[in-house]
């Protein structure tokens, strides 16, 4: 294998998601600080590493602090933030020096005010803008304060729209989730800044200087969607939320261009992880059933059946409700897919 058929030396930097791909909680993914660093050793890559969050609660520098603690390489300079995208997205957008209501972290306050506009909590002498970022202390009050300013036409921006939020104890309700209650009592549509939509992706793109980059997450909906929104090629892994299944039900939208069960296919052919009909194995689609049949010699690879499953799924043009695995040692495919 040559270094240049190696995932990551094909980009010059990886995108990489935080929660569910190279954390969960307080701990690392297993195996994710190895698989990241030494690009040289594993491939002779050089590419830049940039952590990009929907997470508006913290700031770069405690999202790079925390990266630190848990053993990856990296610096401030190296993570985006929604809270940042969506501070640039409102100074574009209201005179310098305008009040905008905050419904979030201190730390998404800060943001604001960074860009030269005037954080306030209370919706009181026509605040120009409202951003709204995730907040385990968000409460009815708070919505109501920003409920006010939209409804007296205020700028309105959502730091990210996920309707849950990954955990320990599992998924809760996310920033999405009371963006959706705000959108209720206002009847209004906010501007989005983080994944899926394209401000974050496009932000991170012009950050770090990418010409060939390449979106890593967890998440069909919000890293691999955030990809396609903007044309650019994804890996996804399976360590978080979206599962092998989900990836081959995935709508054209949701599509990556790679899926591996972890970040170190990164430091594999790329081939090895790219979507597509794999040897020894057929798939299509039958009676309402996505046949992925194993017909090689040897022991049947688990990913090249669920890449060469998610290659027939999204050619078909047939529905199928249903993954039928067959052959002799497909077993693991079939838990996968069931």
């Amino acid at each position: 294998m040559t270094t240049d058929s190696v995932l990551r030396s094909q980009h010059d930097v990886l995108l990489l998601d935080l929660d569910g791909t190279v954390y969960q909680g307080n701990d690392p993914i297993s195996g994710a600080v190895e698989y990241l660093r030494g690009a040289s050793e594993h491939s002779g890559s050089g590419e830049k590493q940039y952590f990009v969050t929907n997470n508006a609660s913290r700031s770069p520098a405690d999202v790079a602090h925390h990266l630190v603690e848990l053993g990856f390489d990296t610096s401030e300079e190296f993570v985006v933030t929604s809270a940042q995208v969506a501070a640039r997205m409102l100074a574009e957008r209201v005179p310098a020096g305008s009040t905008v209501v905050v419904v979030g972290t201190d730390a998404l306050s800060a943001e604001i005010s960074l860009v030269g506009l005037s954080p306030v909590r209370r919706s009181e002498g026509e605040p120009a803008a409202v951003v709204q970022g995730h907040n385990p202390a968000t409460d009815w009050g708070m919505l109501a304060e920003a409920a006010f300013a939209i409804r007296g036409g205020a700028v309105w921006v959502a730091t990210n729209t996920d309707a849950t939020l990954p955990t320990e104890r599992g998924l809760a309700p996310g920033n999405g989730s009371m963006v959706a209650a705000v959108r209720t009592a206002t009847g209004s549509e906010p501007l989005v800044a983080g994944k899926p939509a394209a401000p974050i992706m496009q932000d991170a793109i012009r950050l770090s200087e990418a010409t060939s980059p390449l979106v890593v997450g967890d998440r069909l909906d919000t890293d691999i969607a955030g990809a396609c929104t903007i044309g650019i090629p994804s890996l996804l892994v399976l360590t978080g939320v979206s599962s092998a299944l989900d990836a081959v039900r995935a709508e054209p939208s949701q599509r990556p261009t790679h899926i591996g069960f972890d970040l170190d296919v990164l430091n594999v052919s790329s081939e090895r992880s790219r979507v597509g009909t794999k040897d020894g194995w057929s798939a299509g689609v039958e009676d309402g059933l996505l046949v992925v049949t194993y017909v090689g010699a040897g022991a049947p690879d688990p990913l090249d059946g669920l890449l060469t499953a998610a290659d027939a799924a999204y050619r078909s043009d047939r529905a199928w409700t249903t993954v039928k695995v067959d052959g002799a040692g497909t077993d693991a495919l079939a838990r996968l897919l069931t």
